[in-house]
Protein backbone atom coordinates (compact mmCIF):
# COMPACT_ATOMS: atom_id res chain seq x y z
CA UNK A 1 0.00 0.00 0.00
CA UNK A 2 1.51 3.62 -1.14
CA UNK A 3 -0.04 6.28 0.81
CA UNK A 4 0.18 10.27 -0.26
CA UNK A 5 -0.48 13.18 1.70
CA UNK A 6 0.51 17.21 1.27
CA UNK A 7 3.04 16.31 4.66
CA UNK A 8 4.77 13.53 6.07
CA UNK A 9 5.95 13.82 9.00
CA UNK A 10 8.46 11.04 10.10
CA UNK A 11 9.58 12.32 13.41
CA UNK A 12 13.00 13.12 12.21
CA UNK A 13 12.32 14.99 8.85
CA UNK A 14 9.55 16.58 6.62
CA UNK A 15 8.51 15.90 3.54
CA UNK A 16 5.69 17.96 1.86
CA UNK A 17 3.88 16.61 -0.24
CA UNK A 18 5.26 12.92 0.58
CA UNK A 19 4.50 9.44 0.73
CA UNK A 20 4.88 6.22 2.87
CA UNK A 21 4.92 2.43 1.25
CA UNK A 22 3.84 -0.16 3.63
CA UNK A 23 4.25 -3.76 3.21
CA UNK A 24 2.56 -6.79 5.43
CA UNK A 25 3.07 -4.48 8.32
CA UNK A 26 6.01 -2.48 8.04
CA UNK A 27 7.43 0.71 6.68
CA UNK A 28 8.94 -0.01 3.32
CA UNK A 29 9.47 3.47 1.58
CA UNK A 30 8.90 7.00 2.56
CA UNK A 31 10.00 9.83 0.64
CA UNK A 32 9.25 13.75 -0.70
CA UNK A 33 7.54 14.23 -3.69
CA UNK A 34 5.98 11.34 -6.07
CA UNK A 35 5.35 7.99 -5.15
CA UNK A 36 7.54 4.92 -6.59
CA UNK A 37 4.05 4.02 -7.78
CA UNK A 38 0.62 4.68 -7.90
CA UNK A 39 -0.88 5.46 -4.94
CA UNK A 40 -3.61 3.31 -3.18
CA UNK A 41 -4.32 5.88 -0.58
CA UNK A 42 -4.23 9.60 -1.78
CA UNK A 43 -4.45 11.77 1.38
CA UNK A 44 -4.87 15.30 0.29
CA UNK A 45 -4.10 18.15 2.66
CA UNK A 46 -4.12 15.79 5.42
CA UNK A 47 -0.62 15.12 7.76
CA UNK A 48 0.80 11.62 7.95
CA UNK A 49 2.67 10.93 11.08
CA UNK A 50 4.22 8.36 13.06
CA UNK A 51 2.20 6.61 15.62
CA UNK A 52 2.25 8.57 19.05
CA UNK A 53 3.37 7.09 21.85
CA UNK A 54 2.04 7.72 25.46
CA UNK A 55 5.10 6.44 28.35
CA UNK A 56 3.06 8.42 31.07
CA UNK A 57 -0.63 7.16 31.04
CA UNK A 58 -3.12 6.04 34.19
CA UNK A 59 -6.22 5.11 32.22
CA UNK A 60 -8.65 6.47 29.60
CA UNK A 61 -12.09 5.66 28.28
CA UNK A 62 -13.38 4.50 32.22
CA UNK A 63 -10.44 2.19 32.52
CA UNK A 64 -7.86 2.61 34.95
CA UNK A 65 -3.94 0.44 34.72
CA UNK A 66 -4.29 0.45 38.57
CA UNK A 67 -7.47 -2.03 37.93
CA UNK A 68 -5.78 -4.23 36.05
CA UNK A 69 -8.50 -6.32 34.03
CA UNK A 70 -8.90 -6.74 30.92
CA UNK A 71 -11.97 -5.15 30.79
CA UNK A 72 -9.98 -1.90 32.14
CA UNK A 73 -6.81 -1.88 29.96
CA UNK A 74 -8.92 -2.50 26.93
CA UNK A 75 -11.03 0.71 28.08
CA UNK A 76 -8.17 2.73 28.55
CA UNK A 77 -5.77 1.08 25.35
CA UNK A 78 -8.80 1.61 23.05
CA UNK A 79 -9.72 4.99 23.98
CA UNK A 80 -6.07 6.19 23.63
CA UNK A 81 -5.65 4.60 19.93
CA UNK A 82 -8.45 6.18 18.88
CA UNK A 83 -6.62 9.54 19.41
CA UNK A 84 -3.60 8.14 17.70
CA UNK A 85 -2.00 6.59 20.59
CA UNK A 86 -0.46 3.50 19.15
CA UNK A 87 1.96 2.78 21.89
CA UNK A 88 0.99 3.07 25.43
CA UNK A 89 2.81 2.35 28.95
CA UNK A 90 0.39 1.34 32.12
CA UNK A 91 1.08 3.93 34.78
CA UNK A 92 0.74 3.09 38.18
CA UNK A 93 -0.18 5.14 41.13
CA UNK A 94 1.69 4.46 44.78
CA UNK A 95 -0.10 1.57 46.55
CA UNK A 96 0.83 -1.17 49.58
CA UNK A 97 3.61 -3.98 48.62
CA UNK A 98 1.10 -6.78 47.88
CA UNK A 99 -1.54 -4.56 45.52
CA UNK A 100 1.46 -3.54 43.55
CA UNK A 101 2.49 -6.94 42.94
CA UNK A 102 -0.75 -8.23 41.67
CA UNK A 103 -0.87 -5.29 39.64
CA UNK A 104 2.30 -5.67 37.64
CA UNK A 105 1.60 -9.52 37.91
CA UNK A 106 -1.41 -8.70 35.68
CA UNK A 107 -0.20 -6.18 33.69
CA UNK A 108 2.96 -7.99 32.32
CA UNK A 109 0.50 -10.25 30.39
CA UNK A 110 -0.78 -7.44 28.45
CA UNK A 111 3.05 -5.95 28.21
CA UNK A 112 3.83 -9.80 26.95
CA UNK A 113 0.59 -10.08 24.62
CA UNK A 114 1.80 -6.17 22.54
CA UNK A 115 -1.07 -4.53 23.90
CA UNK A 116 1.41 -2.37 26.26
CA UNK A 117 4.78 -1.14 25.69
CA UNK A 118 5.53 -1.98 29.37
CA UNK A 119 4.67 -1.12 33.03
CA UNK A 120 5.41 2.56 34.85
CA UNK A 121 5.40 2.27 38.62
CA UNK A 122 4.64 6.29 39.86
CA UNK A 123 6.25 5.41 43.16
CA UNK A 124 5.33 4.27 45.97
CA UNK A 125 9.01 5.62 46.98
CA UNK A 126 7.71 9.62 46.23
CA UNK A 127 7.89 12.53 48.75
CA UNK A 128 5.02 13.00 51.37
CA UNK A 129 5.54 16.95 51.01
CA UNK A 130 5.02 17.01 46.68
CA UNK A 131 2.58 13.39 46.66
CA UNK A 132 -0.10 15.10 44.11
CA UNK A 133 -2.89 12.81 43.95
CA UNK A 134 -1.15 9.94 45.79
CA UNK A 135 -2.42 8.01 48.84
CA UNK A 136 -0.29 9.26 51.29
CA UNK A 137 0.04 6.17 53.32
CA UNK A 138 1.00 3.83 50.90
CA UNK A 139 4.64 6.10 50.21
CA UNK A 140 7.50 4.90 52.03
CA UNK A 141 11.48 4.90 51.69
CA UNK A 142 12.76 2.75 49.12
CA UNK A 143 13.59 -0.47 49.93
CA UNK A 144 16.36 -3.17 47.71
CA UNK A 145 14.46 -5.62 48.82
CA UNK A 146 11.10 -4.62 47.92
CA UNK A 147 12.44 -2.94 44.58
CA UNK A 148 14.01 -6.41 43.67
CA UNK A 149 10.65 -8.10 44.38
CA UNK A 150 8.76 -6.01 42.05
CA UNK A 151 11.02 -5.93 39.55
CA UNK A 152 10.82 -10.11 39.59
CA UNK A 153 7.21 -10.04 39.83
CA UNK A 154 6.97 -7.81 36.41
CA UNK A 155 8.65 -10.49 34.52
CA UNK A 156 10.96 -7.89 32.76
CA UNK A 157 7.74 -5.55 31.50
CA UNK A 158 8.72 -2.61 34.27
CA UNK A 159 10.30 0.16 31.94
CA UNK A 160 9.97 3.42 34.28
CA UNK A 161 10.09 3.99 38.41
CA UNK A 162 9.51 7.08 39.47
CA UNK A 163 10.93 8.16 42.53
CA UNK A 164 11.96 10.91 44.87
CA UNK A 165 15.77 10.65 45.13
CA UNK A 166 16.00 12.62 48.39
CA UNK A 167 14.61 9.65 50.38
CA UNK A 168 17.13 7.54 52.26
CA UNK A 169 17.84 4.60 50.26
CA UNK A 170 16.83 6.42 46.87
CA UNK A 171 20.47 5.73 45.34
CA UNK A 172 20.71 2.60 46.03
CA UNK A 173 17.21 2.21 44.82
CA UNK A 174 18.06 3.76 41.56
CA UNK A 175 21.39 1.76 40.87
CA UNK A 176 18.77 -1.47 41.29
CA UNK A 177 16.11 -0.30 38.65
CA UNK A 178 18.61 0.42 35.84
CA UNK A 179 20.57 -2.69 36.90
CA UNK A 180 17.26 -4.06 36.00
CA UNK A 181 16.78 -2.97 33.27
CA UNK A 182 14.42 -0.21 33.48
CA UNK A 183 14.77 3.73 33.18
CA UNK A 184 14.96 5.48 37.01
CA UNK A 185 13.09 8.83 36.46
CA UNK A 186 12.67 11.59 39.60
CA UNK A 187 9.59 13.41 40.33
CA UNK A 188 7.47 13.88 43.41
CA UNK A 189 10.43 15.11 44.85
CA UNK A 190 10.95 17.64 47.36
CA UNK A 191 14.80 17.30 46.46
CA UNK A 192 17.46 20.12 46.72
CA UNK A 193 19.84 21.07 43.33
CA UNK A 194 22.48 18.68 45.18
CA UNK A 195 20.16 15.60 45.49
CA UNK A 196 18.66 15.66 41.91
CA UNK A 197 22.49 15.71 40.07
CA UNK A 198 23.04 12.96 42.48
CA UNK A 199 20.46 10.95 41.24
CA UNK A 200 20.92 11.58 37.63
CA UNK A 201 24.80 10.52 38.32
CA UNK A 202 23.43 7.44 40.20
CA UNK A 203 21.55 6.69 36.54
CA UNK A 204 18.41 8.72 36.32
CA UNK A 205 17.93 9.71 33.05
CA UNK A 206 14.17 11.22 33.27
CA UNK A 207 12.18 13.78 35.16
CA UNK A 208 8.26 13.17 35.49
CA UNK A 209 6.07 15.85 34.80
CA UNK A 210 8.62 18.47 35.24
CA UNK A 211 7.97 21.59 37.33
CA UNK A 212 4.55 19.28 38.41
CA UNK A 213 4.64 17.92 41.92
CA UNK A 214 8.41 19.02 42.42
CA UNK A 215 10.22 21.55 44.45
CA UNK A 216 9.80 24.60 42.44
CA UNK A 217 13.24 27.14 41.25
CA UNK A 218 14.35 29.24 43.40
CA UNK A 219 17.21 31.86 42.71
CA UNK A 220 19.67 30.45 45.60
CA UNK A 221 18.26 26.75 45.15
CA UNK A 222 17.26 25.83 41.79
CA UNK A 223 16.14 22.08 42.87
CA UNK A 224 15.36 19.20 40.64
CA UNK A 225 14.14 21.25 37.74
CA UNK A 226 16.99 23.20 37.29
CA UNK A 227 19.10 19.85 37.61
CA UNK A 228 16.93 18.15 34.90
CA UNK A 229 17.18 20.92 32.53
CA UNK A 230 21.13 21.34 32.31
CA UNK A 231 22.11 17.11 32.09
CA UNK A 232 22.33 16.30 28.26
CA UNK A 233 21.52 12.54 29.98
CA UNK A 234 17.73 13.75 30.79
CA UNK A 235 14.72 13.90 28.99
CA UNK A 236 11.85 15.66 30.65
CA UNK A 237 8.06 15.17 30.19
CA UNK A 238 5.92 17.57 29.78
CA UNK A 239 1.93 18.03 30.50
CA UNK A 240 1.05 20.34 27.94
CA UNK A 241 -2.97 20.06 28.43
CA UNK A 242 -3.67 23.45 29.35
CA UNK A 243 -3.50 22.93 32.98
CA UNK A 244 -0.55 21.57 34.37
CA UNK A 245 1.98 24.11 32.84
CA UNK A 246 1.69 27.26 30.95
CA UNK A 247 2.12 27.01 27.01
CA UNK A 248 5.13 29.78 27.44
CA UNK A 249 7.15 26.74 29.63
CA UNK A 250 7.34 24.33 26.81
CA UNK A 251 8.47 26.78 24.21
CA UNK A 252 10.96 27.75 27.22
CA UNK A 253 12.32 24.36 27.87
CA UNK A 254 12.64 23.32 24.24
CA UNK A 255 14.46 26.57 23.40
CA UNK A 256 16.64 25.21 26.07
CA UNK A 257 17.08 21.70 26.25
CA UNK A 258 16.35 20.94 22.02
CA UNK A 259 13.62 19.57 20.83
CA UNK A 260 15.58 16.18 21.34
CA UNK A 261 14.94 16.13 25.24
CA UNK A 262 11.07 16.69 25.50
CA UNK A 263 8.33 14.12 25.79
CA UNK A 264 5.28 15.36 25.96
CA UNK A 265 2.84 13.11 28.00
CA UNK A 266 -0.97 13.20 29.06
CA UNK A 267 -0.92 11.64 32.38
CA UNK A 268 -4.53 11.07 31.98
CA UNK A 269 -6.40 8.95 34.11
CA UNK A 270 -10.00 6.86 33.46
CA UNK A 271 -11.72 9.94 32.73
CA UNK A 272 -9.99 10.79 29.54
CA UNK A 273 -12.39 10.44 27.01
CA UNK A 274 -15.22 10.72 29.06
CA UNK A 275 -17.90 12.86 30.78
CA UNK A 276 -17.76 15.21 34.31
CA UNK A 277 -17.92 13.54 37.35
CA UNK A 278 -16.58 10.99 40.10
CA UNK A 279 -13.54 8.59 39.12
CA UNK A 280 -11.13 7.12 41.32
CA UNK A 281 -7.33 6.96 40.84
CA UNK A 282 -6.16 4.31 43.25
CA UNK A 283 -7.37 4.84 46.35
CA UNK A 284 -8.35 8.34 45.83
CA UNK A 285 -11.98 10.08 44.73
CA UNK A 286 -11.65 12.20 42.19
CA UNK A 287 -13.70 14.64 40.99
CA UNK A 288 -13.65 16.00 37.17
CA UNK A 289 -15.08 19.43 36.31
CA UNK A 290 -15.26 21.24 32.82
CA UNK A 291 -12.53 18.12 32.27
CA UNK A 292 -10.35 18.92 34.86
CA UNK A 293 -9.10 16.20 37.41
CA UNK A 294 -8.79 16.74 41.06
CA UNK A 295 -8.56 15.16 44.59
CA UNK A 296 -12.44 15.37 45.40
CA UNK A 297 -12.49 18.47 48.06
CA UNK A 298 -8.99 20.00 47.12
CA UNK A 299 -7.33 21.63 44.93
CA UNK A 300 -5.16 19.01 43.95
CA UNK A 301 -4.23 18.02 40.11
CA UNK A 302 -5.36 14.29 39.78
CA UNK A 303 -3.50 13.79 35.79
CA UNK A 304 -5.28 14.54 33.27
CA UNK A 305 -7.99 14.17 30.66
CA UNK A 306 -6.53 14.91 27.47
CA UNK A 307 -6.07 12.70 24.97
CA UNK A 308 -2.46 13.01 22.16
CA UNK A 309 -4.13 14.41 19.50
CA UNK A 310 -5.20 17.15 22.18
CA UNK A 311 -1.81 17.82 23.22
CA UNK A 312 -0.75 17.99 20.14
CA UNK A 313 -3.33 20.73 18.66
CA UNK A 314 -2.65 22.34 21.75
CA UNK A 315 1.00 22.25 21.69
CA UNK A 316 0.97 23.73 18.21
CA UNK A 317 -1.53 25.85 18.39
CA UNK A 318 1.22 27.77 21.48
CA UNK A 319 4.23 26.94 19.55
CA UNK A 320 4.99 29.93 17.85
CA UNK A 321 4.62 32.02 14.44
CA UNK A 322 5.54 29.15 12.56
CA UNK A 323 3.47 26.41 12.24
CA UNK A 324 5.01 23.97 10.33
CA UNK A 325 8.58 24.19 12.86
CA UNK A 326 5.90 23.70 15.90
CA UNK A 327 4.08 21.07 14.64
CA UNK A 328 7.70 18.86 13.37
CA UNK A 329 9.01 19.50 17.19
CA UNK A 330 5.63 18.33 18.31
CA UNK A 331 5.38 15.10 16.29
CA UNK A 332 9.17 14.50 17.87
CA UNK A 333 8.42 15.23 21.25
CA UNK A 334 5.20 12.41 20.99
CA UNK A 335 6.92 10.02 19.16
CA UNK A 336 10.79 9.31 19.19
CA UNK A 337 11.34 11.02 22.36
CA UNK A 338 9.17 9.45 24.86
CA UNK A 339 10.75 5.63 22.92
CA UNK A 340 14.30 6.59 23.33
CA UNK A 341 13.88 8.10 26.91
CA UNK A 342 12.56 4.31 27.69
CA UNK A 343 15.39 2.80 25.79
CA UNK A 344 13.56 1.26 22.95
CA UNK A 345 13.98 1.35 19.31
CA UNK A 346 12.91 5.00 17.67
CA UNK A 347 12.46 4.63 14.11
CA UNK A 348 9.60 6.61 13.59
CA UNK A 349 8.78 6.49 9.60
CA UNK A 350 11.21 4.59 8.07
CA UNK A 351 12.04 1.17 6.52
CA UNK A 352 11.91 -1.32 8.65
CA UNK A 353 9.77 0.21 11.50
CA UNK A 354 6.08 -0.94 12.28
CA UNK A 355 3.47 0.41 10.27
CA UNK A 356 2.18 2.54 13.33
CA UNK A 357 0.43 5.59 11.84
CA UNK A 358 -1.96 8.70 12.04
CA UNK A 359 -3.23 10.95 10.05
CA UNK A 360 -3.93 14.12 10.74
CA UNK A 361 -6.65 16.87 9.37
CA UNK A 362 -5.15 20.16 8.81
CA UNK A 363 -6.74 21.03 12.06
CA UNK A 364 -4.86 18.42 13.77
CA UNK A 365 -8.10 16.17 14.18
CA UNK A 366 -7.35 12.29 13.94
CA UNK A 367 -8.80 11.24 11.13
CA UNK A 368 -7.17 7.55 10.65
CA UNK A 369 -4.89 5.33 12.50
CA UNK A 370 -2.64 2.57 11.77
CA UNK A 371 -1.27 -0.07 13.77
CA UNK A 372 0.92 -2.72 12.64
CA UNK A 373 -0.49 -2.46 9.02
CA UNK A 374 -4.03 -2.63 9.65
CA UNK A 375 -6.13 0.43 9.98
CA UNK A 376 -8.18 0.58 13.71
CA UNK A 377 -9.72 3.83 11.75
CA UNK A 378 -9.32 4.26 8.35
CA UNK A 379 -9.04 7.79 6.46
CA UNK A 380 -12.76 9.40 6.51
CA UNK A 381 -14.31 6.85 9.06
CA UNK A 382 -13.98 9.29 11.95
CA UNK A 383 -15.44 12.37 10.30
Amino acid sequence: MILTAATVLTGDHSHSPGWVEVDRGVVVGVGAGAPPGSADLALGDEVLTPGFVDMHVHGGGGGAFFEATDEAVTASVTLHRRFGTTSTMASLVSDHHEVLVAQVRALADHVEAGELIGIHLEGPWLSPQRCGAHEPTALRDPDPAEVTALLEAARGTIRMVTLAPELPGATEAIRRIVDGGAVAAIGHTDATYEQARAAIDAGATVATHLFNAMRPVHHREPGPVVAALEDPRVTVELVTDGVHIHPALHRLVTADVGSERVALVTDAMAAAGMQDGSYRLGSLSVDVVDQVARVAGTDTIAGSTATMQRLVAQTVDHGGPDRADALRTTIRQVTLNPLRALGLPAPGLSPGAPADLVVLSPDLDVVGVMRHGTWLSAPGAMR
